[in-house]
């Protein structure tokens, strides 16, 4: 199984990456299905229904969440009616929406999307570690019917990001960070079959401060006080994400690749198989 997974998406130019490349990648790499974490989606800080709605038409099956997950506050209606739409799993347990669940792609393969946030230099959540236990099987993916295990990290340290990867390995088909923007060189399979980059980047625009206009970053860090507010770079975007396909017996990761084209960044994709 042939899976993608888009790094997060900043503001209207990410919006337009993935409109632009996730039609074309998924016929050039035979995707099976898209999972984009769309947290910064609304001009930079949270979701709306216009922009999952946006990205859903673009061949994005599934959205992840993190910590601007609830920016948007009209996006709660949607969250609890909508199964395509994720956030934490550990948040506590009466936060709108789900933060796992089970999906199906265009031949009725079963495949399970959790997100997570940790906590290191980020909102102090219930344990991410306690809530991904919960959610993952107990062996590899194949065992608990399953074709695919895919888990996005949300999350500021790398050290936990990777603590993480190694407690889902052999559990997961992929571990992939979100919530820098930054994309990692790691992407690499563990040594128990599963996939994992510490993060995915972002699809927005890199002629920026983290997909934000670069004068009102600077400004924030150079005066402090007032604190300019932020908006999403508008530039041409770079789209970034981890491609994955897992081995049809075990569910387990059989190649993991960076994802990377258009905007300032070089341009990587996975050889085609």
């Amino acid at each position: 199984m042939r899976i993608l997974f888009c790094g997060d998406v900043v503001g209207r130019s990410g919006r337009e990456a993935i409109s632009k490349h996730v039609p074309d990648l998924r016929e050039r790499l035979k995707l099976d299905f898209v999972i984009a974490n769309g947290e910064n989606a609304a001009h930079g800080f949270g979701m709306t229904e216009k922009t999952c709605a946006e990205l859903f038409a673009a061949g994005v099956d599934v959205i992840t969440g993190g910590n601007h997950t609830w920016d948007k506050p009209d996006i709660i209606p949607q969250m609890n009616s909508d199964p395509r739409l994720l956030r934490p799993a550990n948040y506590p347990p009466s936060t709108p929406g789900r933060g796992a669940d089970i999906f199906t792609d265009g031949t009725g393969r079963k495949i399970k999307v959790i997100n997570i946030m940790t906590r290191l230099f980020m909102e102090l959540l219930d344990d991410p570690f306690a809530a991904l236990e919960q959610q993952l099987p107990p062996a590899n993916p194949k065992m608990a019917g399953l074709e695919a295990v895919i888990v996005d990290v949300h999350g500021e340290a790398t050290s936990e990001k990777m603590a993480i990867g190694h407690v889902a390995d052999g559990r997961a088909t992929l571990v992939v960070g979100t919530h820098t923007h930054v994309p990692t060189a790691d992407a690499f399979i563990l040594n128990n079959g599963t996939a994992y980059q510490t993060d995915a980047g972002m699809c927005g625009d890199y002629d920026s401060v983290i997909g934000m206009q670069k004068e009102a970053s600077i400004g924030n860090f150079l005066r402090r006080q007032p604190r300019e507010r932020m908006k999403p770079a508008d530039g041409e975007a770079t789209f970034c994400g981890v491609f994955v396909e897992s081995d049809a017996e075990t569910g387990l990761a059989i190649r993991v690749s960076p994802v990377r084209c258009g905007g300032r960044l070089d341009t990587q994709l996975p050889h085609q198989a």
